[in-house]
């Protein structure tokens, strides 16, 4: 006997079906995963968490907060932003970044705390 299944087959089909229905597509989920495995890097989690303490923040200064290079950092922050959850705008020579609203609900949920975009 497995504790994790049941014993019997007794699927509410017309539930079970209209469940299914809801549910995202598989393209959909394959995208939440790759947001959702993004973060799973302690240093885009670390970024992330700077940018939600900070609101908006330059490379140099990510940089200098995760203790990494900044060719590392700036790589860390292009997957980042090819997810959707940082935005980058030029400001003459420095490149700065802040959190998505999508972005800033996911590091929420990983964290377990509310964070201000």
């Amino acid at each position: 006997m497995n504790d994790d299944r049941c014993e019997l087959l007794c699927v509410d089909a017309p539930r079970a079906e209209a469940i299914r229905e809801k549910l995202l597509t598989e393209k959909k989920a394959q995208e939440a995963a790759g947001r959702a495995r993004a973060l799973s890097d302690p240093t885009r989690l670390t970024l992330a968490a700077a940018l939600g303490e900070a609101g908006e923040l330059c490379v140099c200064d990510l940089s200098w907060i995760a203790g990494r290079g900044q060719g590392l950092v700036s790589h860390h922050l292009r997957v980042l932003r090819s997810l959707g959850l940082v935005r980058s705008r030029r400001e003459g020579k420095m490149v700065m970044y802040s959190l998505t609203e999508r972005g800033a609900s996911l590091l929420s949920a990983v964290l377990g705390e509310e964070i201000g975009v």
